[in-house]
């Protein structure tokens, strides 16, 4: 089985605010944070319509980063919305970089990613 990756600093970053605003969406719907099987899940959707691959130390490290993110976010009034939540994504569920939302959680996800 091939492990390689392909992800630049840039795809990393994109992929790692999409699952931050997963998280989001899930605790804003659940009360709880993305279950494991979604978090994969959501990994696949990302990288499949990105024609991304990723090393599954990579898919581990943003999966559980993307946790700690979104708690940074997770106390913002328009965090708790699920609805407004939801338009953060364009249609096919890919994260809406005209929002600056979007663009404030990709910016954390850059400086996160740098500082290791």
């Amino acid at each position: 089985m091939d492990d390689s990756g392909n992800l630049d600093d840039e795809a990393r970053a994109e992929l790692l605010c999409y699952l931050v605003v997963a998280q989001l969406v899930a605790l804003a719907r659940t009360g709880g944070w993305l279950r494991t099987d979604h978090v994969v899940e959501s990994l696949n959707i990302w990288l499949k319509g990105n024609g991304a691959r990723a090393a599954w130390r990579d898919r581990l490290h943003l999966g559980a980063l993307s946790e700690k993110i979104a708690l940074d976010f997770a106390e913002l009034p328009w965090a708790a919305d699920s609805d407004s939540l939801a338009q953060l994504f364009t249609d096919g569920w890919r994260a809406d970089y005209r929002s600056p939302i979007v663009r404030t959680i990709y910016a954390v996800c850059e400086v996160k990613l740098k500082s290791g």
